[in-house]
């Protein structure tokens, strides 16, 4: 505001070109193609390392199998797994959720695979002494103490796959906010990227507060002292 420019927009300026972009521009479309690539991602993902993770946490074999691929899976780059897949696959659609899934699945699987890791063993000496049908100890005694750490999972997974998807947007797609922001920076317009980077930010903050910890709340209840 005390420098406004081309290159230094005001936040008021930035803020009407959002609204212009949404109702005159297309914005709202690519919004939608890049939460909809997120949430098919975000949702193969946290379904296959919940699996894997609980299994790894549970089986000594199993882990050791798999602990290394995991390490990997942490460690080798995300841009890697992108320009690989695109070679690979083309610039698909396809190739780029697979990219985030690849990218997303180690993360969700060291989470859950340290959650199983700290059950407490009484708790489940409690569930054969009740002689508790398979299903009650799940319901009971397996999920309370797990969905913590998939909460945990899911947080850190989202903030990694918006990010993610941008980056593979950028690389090679037909729409969404990362194509639309490489746009903008071909053209150095930087009101552009500051109105895109703002609705993103905006559409992140609504799903925060208005999903996930209100989810948060509901789930973990059980943990509230009542007295």
């Amino acid at each position: 505001m005390v420098f406004p420019s081309r290159l230094f927009p005001s936040p008021i300026d930035v803020g009407v070109h959002v609204v212009d972009l949404a109702i005159n521009g297309k914005l709202v479309p690519d919004l939608g193609k890049t939460l909809s690539r997120a949430a098919i991602a975000f949702v193969v993902a946290m379904v296959l390392g919940t699996i894997i993770g609980v299994g790894m946490g549970r089986s000594r074999t199993f882990d050791r199998l798999f602990s290394a691929w995991v390490v990997v899976g942490l460690n080798v780059p995300a841009i890697v797994i992108a320009i690989v897949l695109y070679i690979w696959l083309g610039l698909t659609e396809f190739a780029l959720i697979l990219a985030v899934v690849l990218n997303k699945v180690p993360l969700v699987i060291a989470t859950i695979r340290e959650g199983v890791r700290s059950f407490d063993p009484a708790y489940d000496d409690l569930g054969r002494a009740f002689r508790m049908p398979l299903s009650r100890r799940l319901r009971l005694i397996f999920l309370p103490q797990l969905m913590p750490f998939v909460l945990a999972a899911a947080r850190t997974g989202l903030s990694l796959i918006w990010k993610i998807v941008l980056v593979f947007e950028v690389l090679g797609s037909d729409g969404g906010v990362g194509f639309r922001i490489s746009v903008f920076f071909q053209f150095f317009d930087i009101r552009g990227i500051l109105a895109y980077t703002s609705a993103f930010i905006f559409v992140v903050f609504a799903f925060e507060y208005l999903v996930l910890r209100p989810l948060e709340r509901s789930v973990l209840k059980w943990r509230q002292v009542r007295t």
